[in-house]
């Protein structure tokens, strides 16, 4: 079953899940001055093929926040979020995200599975966060999911580096899924880092702090772009 999330992301040229993030771990302001509206529209021109909205508190994003992106974009969206329960996956597709983020560290695995089934029957991607073997082994229908690997620690609050050998490490773990798009989530910090992940065999990147900082996200793109040629990809 394929959904406009998982569509967009296949058919992109470059792609990349490019985050509206009002704030970064440490409560810093992000958007460097722009409106949503204009953050949006910079990574329309950029040529993403879907948005990631937080709502979480965590990174001072609300419900409202998804709400006025899916009223600026007709991109399809992924609400990131701690979300638990079948309202808040109920609500979600309210506000017009046709993807959600489903995190193993903080779901049994029984609710996960239910919660996979219940986005799934509402036309929602289950966008599945993983950071260990053992949170991978917990993914059901992975034909059907994002399966990401996130490069940070939310114990943290994802404040400490990332580690994006964490993701090499469990790249076959998430391939053997079933999934079709494994995804490397969080602390990408610059164009060849990106495309390196890809080379390595990650068909998607979710990308946010790095590509609202860049001064330039035209020069970013088309030095990931420059880099990406330079690299065998994996398959």
């Amino acid at each position: 079953m394929n959904t406009p999330f998982t569509e967009a992301l296949t058919a992109a040229a470059r792609p990349l899940v490019m985050e509206v993030k009002l704030r970064d771990a440490d409560g810093r302001d992000l958007l460097g001055g722009r409106s949503v509206a204009e953050t949006v529209a910079r990574f329309e021109t950029a040529g993403a093929p879907c948005l990631s909205v937080v709502t979480g508190r965590w990174f001072g994003g609300t419900e409202n926040l998804l709400g006025e992106v899916a009223s600026r974009t007709s991109l399809p969206l992924l609400r990131k979020d701690f979300v638990t329960n079948a309202r808040q996956l109920e609500r979600t597709r309210e506000l017009g995200a046709s993807a959600v983020l489903l995190t193993a560290r903080l779901l049994p695995a029984s609710i996960l599975a239910r919660l996979t089934d219940r986005a799934l029957a509402l036309g929602l991607t289950p966008f599945v966060e993983v950071a260990d073997a053992a949170e991978v082994t917990r993914v059901v229908r992975g034909p059907e999911c994002v399966v990401a690997v996130n490069n940070k620690d939310i114990a943290t609050r994802e404040r400490l580096p990332a580690d994006p050998a964490r993701g090499r490490a469990l790249l076959p773990a998430v391939r053997g899924t079933g999934t079709r798009h494994p995804v490397s989530a969080s602390g990408i910090t610059s164009p060849a880092m990106a495309a390196r992940l890809l080379g390595e065999g990650f068909t998607g990147l979710l990308i946010g702090t790095e590509l609202l900082r860049a001064p330039s996200l035209t020069a970013w793109c088309a030095a990931f772009d420059t880099a990406r040629a330079t690299r065998p990809q994996v398959r």
